[in-house]
């Protein structure tokens, strides 16, 4: 019987290493020693909880270069990427867990009535390998600062770098309040149908279904992100230059694997002879190798399924009369080329699945409300960009999605929510809104 899961290297197929198993018997004694655990974190109360949350995730910062080359490593991503990823989960930590006490504070409505936010127990927390440490954190410290202990079910993809920086969060916080568990989809399925009460995801649209329906007998609480297909709407009297390398950088940022990543550009045709030919120019100088090797921008697909389920998009694009402008049809495994693709239509699988891979697929429109109603045409609604002048809050304003942006990446400053529409989400975290969906309403009013 096999007791440990291994983790690999996308980029060599090496073995990296392993970490133990979690059995399905297990899972129920974990969920129990959570849950007596539950107490105690509760009764510390909101601001200690803050400040043990803060101090627990800042021993993350003395190791930043020993986690980076581990997150580098087992995923992919080049080591400045990962350098940014590690310090910004340990810094990000700190402000989320500031603004979750701040958000989660007792208040009056009047004289008689006060609005308090208490723990819900126990919450599962199960993040994606595309950012291993910054998703699990942007959950996991919400969670614990309203006073729910965590049980962190990581990717079975990025299982080292998961239990690294756990293991030094749990160097201060006390026994079972966070704990970890490894292993692939019949784990995460078991946590879910297990006695908890709120589960946290960040991942597919399939598995979020799943999820849904067996946390449905429970009536658990739920708070899920469920991926995109991105919509770019590139406007006649938009800066051409700045939107070519928006375009680019947007869907070759982390290999294309990013939930936010530009997945459907929509070209007015009175610029799109230009706009075509500087993304080619720019997407040229893009090399795709691995993490550690010169110059390298683009890292290896996580994994050959993921390689398939891309090259499959790009094939059926070109059979289906697509120009491909940069890139080939028979990438092997573990890289993909940055990939240009012209004359996207609405029938194509690029345009009505998320790709999640180094591909930038254009489409050109003859009129506005063409695109808005392509670009709206999905069933995911995460992000949604415009680049234009006159007329581009016109066009922002009527697209279906939780973060518009204009002229730049969605995503807004400071303690905004990261919020998806339509099936890229369900409940949202951040923001005060977003932190108080991990807590229980309570209304106490008295004479």
């Amino acid at each position: 019987m096999n007791t440990q899961l291994k983790s690999y290297d996308p980029s060599t197929g090496k073995l990296l290493g392993e970490v133990p198993l979690t059995r399905l018997s297990d899972i129920d004694v974990i969920v129990s020693n959570a849950k007596q655990a539950a107490p105690k974190w509760k009764a510390l109360g909101a601001s200690a909880r803050m400040n043990l949350v803060k101090d627990a995730f800042s021993r993350i910062e003395p190791h930043t270069h020993q986690l980076a080359c581990l997150l580098s490593t087992e995923m992919g991503k080049d080591a400045r990427r990962s350098m940014s990823e590690v310090g910004g989960s340990s810094y990000a930590a700190s402000y989320i867990a500031e603004q979750a006490f701040s958000a989660l504070q007792n208040s009056k409505i009047d004289r008689t009535t006060e609005l308090h936010y208490q723990p819900l127990g126990v919450a599962a927390v199960i993040s994606p390998w595309n950012y291993p440490m910054a998703m699990a954190c942007n959950l996991i410290v919400p969670a614990l600062v309203a006073g729910n202990t965590v049980i962190f079910k990581p990717s079975e993809e990025t299982p080292l770098i998961a239990q690294a920086f756990i293991e030094l969060v749990n160097e201060v916080l006390p026994a079972h309040v966070l704990q970890i568990v490894h292993g692939h989809g019949d784990i995460g399925q078991a946590l879910v149908e297990s006695d908890i009460d709120l589960i946290a995801f960040t991942g597919s649209m399939a598995t979020g279904k799943d999820i849904m329906a067996r946390a449905a007998g429970g009536l658990k609480r739920l708070v899920m992100e469920l991926g995109g297909n991105d919509p770019m709407i590139v406007m006649n009297n938009a800066n051409i230059e700045a939107a070519a390398r928006f375009a680019v950088a947007g869907s070759l940022e982390n290999t294309g694997q990013m939930c936010t990543s530009t997945e459907r550009i929509y070209v007015d045709a009175s610029i799109a002879d230009s706009f075509e030919a500087r993304v080619v120019q720019i997407a040229s100088e893009f090399k795709a190798g691995a993490w550690n090797e010169s110059g390298v921008h683009i890292g290896p697909i996580i994994n050959k399924q993921q390689h398939n389920n891309v090259m499959r998009h790009i094939q059926d694009a070109v059979h289906n009369g697509a120009t491909l402008l940069l890139g080939d049809l028979s990438q092997k495994p573990p890289y993909i080329r940055p990939t240009v693709i012209a004359d996207m239509t609405p029938e194509m699988l690029i345009e009505q699945e998320e790709t999640f891979g180094p591909v930038i697929a254009i489409s050109r429109f003859e009129s506005i409300d063409e695109a808005i109603q392509r670009a709206n045409n999905s069933v995911y609604g995460l992000g949604a960009v415009v680049f234009g002048a006159q007329g581009s809050k016109e066009v922002a304003e009527q697209l279906e999605a939780g973060m518009v942006a204009i002229n730049q990446g969605v995503g807004g400053n400071g303690d905004s929510p990261w919020v998806g529409a339509k099936h890229s989400g369900y409940g949202f975290h951040g923001s005060a809104a977003g932190h108080r969906q991990f807590a229980q309403v309570r209304l106490l009013s008295h004479r």
